[in-house]
């Protein structure tokens, strides 16, 4: 027998009972007389104690393979044991003993016993591991390195917990739809490649010459033909594809909950998706939500106040604009922005009145990278003057002598500042201001330790544009997909008026991340090849890449609407993950490749003749 217990079972009413033990070699102690290693599986962490004599009191009951613990087994298992190393597999045969009074290790659910071994046997020898499993050290390693030896790093208790995490948050999932009615249905993932936002993964057909299939980036179209179909309530832990540039939050393949239901509206979705989210909060995580029912906003609201379309609640700092008030300044940088279609917008710094010119000089180069040319600032020194207008010594700026008194007062008033408050602006298009100052303000918020680590802030944004206009491409794409409801009233407006319809559609987001998004759905053929010719589809377009759905549409399609949410996503904020690479059993870097498998990799060129594909050589940068 290989075991008869895991690693972290074992406890104090256990003493006196035979075990056998298998596992990793976490760490070796060697005193001599006495060896301790604690023996790590999964489960858990028990010290083994292996004595050169027996002078330790061994039951004959502590060695099931003899049945005898003495003196000549103990020199055995000390023999070995003078072996093994860390990371070694072994073998362990011995009686659980409670630990001596003042010995306990209260870090450990076994810390109360050890086990007092009568035979040890290596499984499987180790090569020292190219970077340290047990504790935190590994998180400095390099994760490149990480990566290249996953199967290692997956050893590591802080990732080993990451997946225990994953696993336990989608089994809650699963059984809190399955006692919902829902049906999991697995859709498909050779597909047809459809124009819906991200770069497809293609898929050539050996069968079929010169044609492709497409992984999915989502079952959109599937889940939407599954409610033609009469199931109404589906939903699928499903594995999505995009090929499209990667960041902390992004992998070019992933998991997300999808979920339809027919017959539904917006609110009935968000009603169960903040019923499972506050329910998943409270059964894995000891963070208190912030607030119950979740915010709700909508997205010119979330722009205006935090610059982005996912805010982070959990701290203040809410932007102001101040476009009105300087439209006629004599302060060039704010006028000229105006005038240029521009607006002017900014975020306060609390007791930011004193930092050093070098430090407000970092806070510049911090916007940079987003497009913004700089900052102006105006630090509050002291207080108002009797007709409410600031002199020139209760404040501090580079600015102020381009300012008229009035304009000063309208600023300060708009950022409500106090003394101390440094008060920062942007002036530039809307979409440099607006991702400059969100996060300006979520650098502010980590300087300044407002942003809690221990809330749990939810909130929804609701009402979107449908559509936003691809000035390369010249034409109108939609914001979400295609098959996006806009509002009942904004039907009317559609073709005359396409910047100003809204759309059916929510986004949830949690500390500042986006974890899921859905809508409700076109379900009149009419309506969707209004929608379609928007996009500027032409008829022949539309019957190839969407003739399915429309036709589909024809055989009574039930109003329907759904949602998908990241998995990966999920899990790492509950995780405190910086990235969903962290809760992810085999990621890929940030470049898209596999560090472990040495993947995407060549292929045969009988195999690439198979498929009908010719590999051409790239051609010299020079030519």
């Amino acid at each position: 027998m290989l075991k008869t217990h895991t690693c972290g079972e074992l406890r104090a009413s256990d003493a006196g009972k035979a075990v056998t033990l298998s596992g990793w070699v976490n760490r070796r102690r060697d005193h001599g007389g006495l060896i301790f290693l604690d023996l790590r599986d999964r489960f858990g962490i028990t010290q083994v104690t292996i004595s050169d004599d027996s002078e330790l009191d061994l039951p004959n009951a502590a060695n099931p393979s003899n049945g005898s613990g003495n003196s000549s087994s103990c020199t055995q298992a000390h023999e070995v044991a003078s072996q093994v190393r860390s990371e070694f597999v072994v073998r362990v045969n011995g009686s659980v003993q409670k630990r001596p009074e003042g010995f306990e290790n209260p870090e450990l659910d076994t810390g109360e016993i050890e086990v007092i071994a009568s035979e040890l046997e290596i499984l499987s020898e180790a090569r020292t591991p190219p970077f340290v499993i047990s504790g935190s050290q590994g998180d400095e390693v390099d994760e490149a390195v990480r990566l290249k030896y996953r199967y290692l790093d997956l050893r590591r208790p802080k990732l080993a917990e990451n997946m225990r995490l994953r696993h336990e948050i989608v089994r809650f999932i699963r059984n809190y739809f399955y006692e919902r009615d829902f049906l999991e249905v697995e859709t498909p993932i050779l597909l047809k490649s459809t124009p819906e936002g991200a770069r497809d993964f293609v898929v050539p057909s050996r069968i079929h010459a010169g044609r492709f299939y497409a992984l999915p980036q989502s079952p959109q179209q599937m889940k939407q033909l599954l409610m033609i179909a009469g199931f109404e309530r589906y939903f699928q832990i499903a594995r999505c594809f995009r090929d499209e540039d990667l960041r902390a939050d992004r992998q070019p393949e992933f998991t997300q909950l999808d979920l339809e239901m027919s017959f539904v509206e917006a609110a009935d979705i968000m009603a169960l998706i903040e019923e499972m989210l506050i329910k998943l909060s409270a059964k894995i995580s000891d963070k208190p939500v912030q607030q119950t029912p979740f915010p709700v906003m909508s997205y010119d609201e979330a722009m205006a106040k935090y610059g982005i379309d996912r805010p982070d609640i959990r701290f203040g700092l809410q932007l102001f604009e101040v476009t009105d008030l300087v439209r006629n300044s004599q302060f060039g940088v704010f006028k000229n922005a105006v005038a240029a279609g521009g607006i002017v917008k900014g975020v306060l710094f609390p007791q930011g009145a004193d930092l050093s010119r070098k430090e407000i000089d970092g806070l510049i180069e911090y916007v940079k990278p987003y497009g913004a040319k700089g900052l102006a600032w105006i630090g509050l020194t002291g207080e108002a003057a009797a007709d409410g207008t600031y002199p020139a010594e209760s404040l501090r700026s580079p600015i102020i002598k381009f300012l008229g008194k009035e304009e000063i007062a309208g600023i300060v008033s708009a950022s409500d500042a106090r003394r101390g408050d440094l008060i920062l602006l942007v002036a530039d298009e809307e979409g440099v201001t607006n991702p400059a100052l969100a996060n300006l303000r979520l650098e502010i918020g980590a300087r300044t330790d407002l942003i809690s680590s221990d809330l749990l802030a939810f909130c929804w944004v609701v009402d979107f544009p449908l559509l936003e206009y691809d000035r390369d491409e010249d034409r109108w794409g939609a914001i979400h997909h295609p098959f996006t409801s806009a509002r009942d009233e904004d039907w009317s407006i559609l073709e005359q008026r396409p910047a100003d319809v809204k759309a059916k559609a929510y986004d949830i987001v949690l500390n500042g991340w986006e974890i899921g998004g859905g809508s409700i759905r076109i379900h009149r053929s009419d309506q969707q090849m209004r929608m379609f010719q928007r996009l500027g589809l032409s008829e022949s377009e539309v019957d190839e890449q969407f003739g399915h759905m429309l036709e589909a549409f024809q055989y009574g399609a039930p109003p329907h609407g759904g949602i998908a949410m990241g998995i990966e996503r999920v899990v790492a904020l509950f995780a405190d993950a910086q990235s969903i690479r962290e809760v992810m059993a085999f990621p890929k870097t940030a470049t898209g490749t596999d560090l472990l498998l040495e993947a995407p990799s060549l292929v045969e060129d009988e195999q690439l003749a198979e498929l009908h594909i010719a590999v051409r050589e790239q051609e010299e940068s020079a030519k």
